[in-house]
């Protein structure tokens, strides 16, 4: 993989409109955070996925891409970030760090393109949440009621197969739902489960994003959080939960239209999760390839 070399100008340019993006999406959860106000939809995104507001508002340019400058402030400002060292025209994300972190770019690689091989299943409607509080004695989100209320809500779940595929979902059902789902996912088997139109798989392509750090460009990090946060949306429309008084409408999945209703957004979900997927694998391969060359020299 050549280097390419960013004009300070057009990096810090790039730099700018990043954090400005990363602003806008922030600027509601930063004034809730300041009132200490929880939210049981969006506060998911900052507490499930690890990646903290203040490491999103860091652009990175991804391996490869050196940012010119070798005697400019902005540039030398990033070797104080992890993975970054110096080159001669500037500084870059160090070969020594992509070493270090190919055992999670295959990992990753391998992931997304078991998951984009297999077709995607459109037929779980979005029950996991409601696996996850069926037979239960208290809701996961204590501040928000059921919809339907607790015996309703569990003869919904035992109305419809459930058809989990992705763990980190299936891992939160409650016993009895579980002993209910169509298989047994597991995190030893995840790339032999995942298919592209779980919501919770193209919701995690921003988990995989910040995993790889400052190796990926972080315009491509903020498409998949983007996208998850939509993909969110979905989910808890979709779940037992009454968040209308948050200003979501629910999507009723007890009923015929409303599955059909959870289906075509899980489609369009999905269908814009397609090609952030590739970039992320199309991306690992890159990174491979490369430390393999270095690795040949």
């Amino acid at each position: 993989m050549a280097d390419w070399l960013l004009a300070e100008d057009d990096w810090t340019t790039r730099e700018r409109a990043h954090r400005s993006r990363v602003e806008e999406f922030l600027a509601p959860h930063r004034e809730r955070a300041q009132i200490g106000e929880p939210h049981p939809v969006w506060d998911f995104l900052f507490r499930y996925y690890s990646l903290r507001p203040r490491q999103l508002h860091v652009w990175h340019p991804g391996f490869g891409v050196v940012l010119g400058g070798p005697d400019s402030r902005a540039a030398r400002a990033y070797l104080n970030r992890t993975g970054y060292g110096p080159h001669p025209a500037g500084v870059t994300v160090a070969f020594e760090h992509l070493r270090s972190r190919v055992d999670t770019v295959g990992f990753v690689a391998n992931l997304l393109r078991a998951t984009a091989s297999r077709s995607p299943r459109m037929n779980c409607f979005g029950m996991h949440e409601w696996a996850m509080v069926y037979r239960a004695p208290a809701v996961r989100h204590e501040r928000v009621p059921l919809r339907l209320g607790k015996d309703a809500t569990d003869a919904v779940v035992e109305s419809i197969p459930l058809r989990c595929t992705h763990f980190d979902a299936f891992r939160f059902f409650t016993e009895p739902a579980a002993a209910m789902n169509a298989g047994t996912p597991s995190r030893a088997e995840q790339s032999g489960w995942e298919q592209p139109g779980c919501v919770h798989a193209n919701m995690d392509l921003y988990k995989w994003c910040y995993k790889l750090g400052p190796l990926v460009e972080s315009e491509l990090l903020i498409g998949c959080l983007e996208l998850a946060a939509d993909a969110r949306a979905l989910d808890m429309r979709a779940s037992p939960y009454d968040l209308t008084g948050y200003g979501f409408e629910p999507i009723a999945v007890e009923t015929p239209a409303g599955r059909a209703l959870y289906v075509r957004e899980q489609q369009e979900v999905a269908a814009r999760a397609a090609p952030l997927r590739t970039a992320i694998a199309d991306r690992c391969d890159q990174l491979l390839a490369a430390a393999l060359t270095a690795a040949g020299n």
